[in-house]
């Protein structure tokens, strides 16, 4: 099987897969059975960069492959010149808090900026200076001033200026703030201040505590924090567009933790904003922003704990009802995931076993025959029809081709017999139960 990829995305699939983990980059290269949900998304991605907003929810069950699509969006989007941003939620962050849960979420969005340029993550500063470098360009050409010349100190006022006036016409809440801090950015980049320029960022990035400690670094009166976030998400929307982006498309996987919160008000105050964004994007009142929200089909639809407990989602979310098995409704807000089946695995196992050749440099002795025996003996294991799912059939697969490669005279069958299938699954039910307790 020939496979155009590059050594860096051959070692990242490999490594990550290994360690059970979605990879950042190359997962185009091993996707399999999911051509409608990308053409789906092609024409969503075509309206958002039109000017509309969406939300989209991809439901799943535990190790369906929700972390993979995600990571499948990123790349397709990043071909059609989004800037785009990953994060997980977590215990310890969330879409609505009042104690800087909300604002950690935030931080991780900003810290996983990508474009095409930088796929994996920590962009900002590259765009805010492509940004700057374009004002500048304007700014010599608007003053008859030389590219070269525009450099010097004795024309940053000049630049402020106009960098004040491009912020404005981008931004609708805190532009007072945002265009000082982007100025002080600015500011560090001309005079080789890595110093003020950091400060910066870190203001950008929602990552200073106090308003005492940001007005001593930078003059500012306000810092991001759990009440403004989304704002300044919208206004780094609007700024990246300018600079001629598509759009920004922000993917919250793990949506699952928002179920587990262990109060039912703070629960409620998360599916409440998550309704405020849904609105905004869907009423027109934000343009060019793409959220993809990731989870189980417990976090959609427990009718105590998931998202139908909130009666306002429950009416916009609940699925086709001409939809079935067959005849499929990819335009609608949920997507749902379903599973590979055997001829699709099948697939993605000899695309798997490219390129862990191409990592290693070695031809396997694994043929069309054993991944067909390999799969026939997992599948027949006690408990794989309820427990496995294509996680553990990958890493299972991946951990074989490991050990005959190390050991090539090892007795294929034997080592496919010797597979166990276990229940991965978490009892999200339950942990919920005991964390309201």
């Amino acid at each position: 099987m020939s496979l155009n990829i590059k050594p860096k995305e051959v070692t990242a699939i490999i490594n990550s897969l290994l360690g059970g983990v979605v990879p950042k980059i190359g997962v185009q290269h091993i996707t399999v059975g999911r051509s409608a949900e990308v053409d789906a998304f092609l024409h969503a991605l075509e309206d958002v960069k039109n000017g509309h907003s969406i939300v989209k929810f991809w439901i799943g069950d535990f190790g369906s492959g929700k972390s993979f699509m995600m990571h499948l969006l990123n790349t397709v989007a990043l071909k059609q010149k989004f800037v785009v941003s990953n994060a997980d939620f977590t215990p310890d962050n969330r879409l609505y808090s009042t104690d800087g849960k909300a604002v950690v979420l935030y931080s991780a969005i900003m810290d996983n900026i990508a474009i095409q340029t930088k796929p994996e993550g920590g962009a900002l500063p590259t765009l805010l200076d492509k940004w700057i470098e374009q004002i500048m360009i304007n700014t010599a050409q608007e003053n008859g001033i030389s590219p070269t010349e525009i450099r010097n100190e004795q024309y940053i006022e000049l630049i402020q200026r106009n960098i004040l006036k491009t912020v404005n016409e981008v931004t609708e809440v805190g532009a007072f703030d945002f265009a000082h801090v982007i100025m002080k950015y600015y500011e560090g980049f001309i005079k080789h201040d890595e110093l003020l320029r950091r400060n910066a960022l870190k203001w950008l990035k929602g990552e200073y505590k106090t308003k005492t400690e940001a007005k001593q670094d930078l003059g500012v009166r306000e810092i991001i924090n759990d009440l403004n976030y989304y704002d300044m998400l919208k206004n780094f929307t609007k700024l990246f567009v300018s600079i001629g982006y598509s759009g920004f498309m922000i993917n919250l996987d793990e949506a699952i933790n928002l179920y587990k919160i262990a109060t039912a008000a703070m629960r409620e105050k998360n599916y409440e904003k998550i309704l405020s964004i849904y609105n905004d994007c869907f009423q027109g009142k934000v343009s060019n922003l793409f959220i993809n929200f990731a989870g189980t089909g417990e976090f959609l639809e427990n009718p105590r704990r998931g998202l139908f407990s909130y009666q306002a989602l429950k009416s916009r979310l609940e699925t086709n009802k001409f939809e079935n098995l067959a005849v499929r409704d990819f335009a609608q807000p949920v997507i749902r995931l379903m599973p590979l089946n055997n001829n699709e695995i099948f697939v993605l196992l000899k695309k798997l076993k490219a390129v862990f050749e191409l990592n290693y440099n070695i031809t396997i002795d694994v043929n069309d025959e054993d991944v067909r025996l390999f799969m026939e003996e997992l599948y027949n294991k006690p408990g794989a029809h309820e427990f496995l799912t294509p996680r553990e059939v990958i890493r299972d697969f991946l951990n074989v081709l490991s050990i005959i490669r190390q050991n090539p005279g090892v007795n294929k069958q034997q080592l496919f017999g010797d597979i166990q299938v276990k229940d991965e699954r978490p009892n999200e039910t339950l942990l919920a139960d005991i964390e309201e307790l």
